[in-house]
């Protein structure tokens, strides 16, 4: 009776220990990529931009988000606030927009860099780092309000 538990006890040890393992080589059991700590900063026309958030999107995984702050710095997030990006080359939006009313929007970037596919911006994400640039230029353009005709009270959600 003895060896049976003993069998049992070592196999226990084995399994566990075998789990520990895997978690710390990175094998997470509940089928998340791998995600590395990205921190940087955005500047439009080498200033910092003080509004804001920059979404990084992989084609084949959860996007990556994190909020400017009004130094330009920012901080990536996938699953958990401050976890990282999935590495690779990626596309990128900044999306840096505030809602006056129904029918204004004030932009502080371009229109095209609030849409990954539109930007014309990648990042290629190789490992951990506190220093990825983002640079964005007005070419010539500065902030702006965008007005509309349709408020959003006028718009048929049944249309969407």
């Amino acid at each position: 009776m003895r060896s049976g538990w003993m069998r049992l006890g070592v196999s226990m040890v084995f399994s566990a220990s075998f789990c520990a393992v895997l978690v710390t080589a990175g094998g997470c059991r509940d089928g998340r990529p791998t995600v590395v700590k990205v921190s940087g900063r955005v500047l439009i026309d080498d200033k910092p931009l003080t509004t804001g958030v920059v979404r990084v999107v992989p084609a084949d995984a959860a996007p990556a988000s994190g909020e400017i702050r009004p130094d330009g710095t920012f901080t990536l997030s996938t699953f958990r606030p401050g976890d990282g990006c999935v590495p690779g080359e990626h596309p990128v939006a900044v999306v840096a927009i505030k809602t006056l009313s129904s029918s204004a929007i004030q932009f502080f970037v371009p229109k095209k860099y609030v849409d990954h596919v539109t930007s014309g911006k990648t990042v290629n994400i190789t490992g951990p780092t506190k220093d990825l640039e983002i640079k964005l230029s007005w070419e010539g353009g500065a902030p702006f309000i965008e007005r509309s005709n349709t408020s959003v009270g006028d718009i048929d959600p049944g249309s969407l």
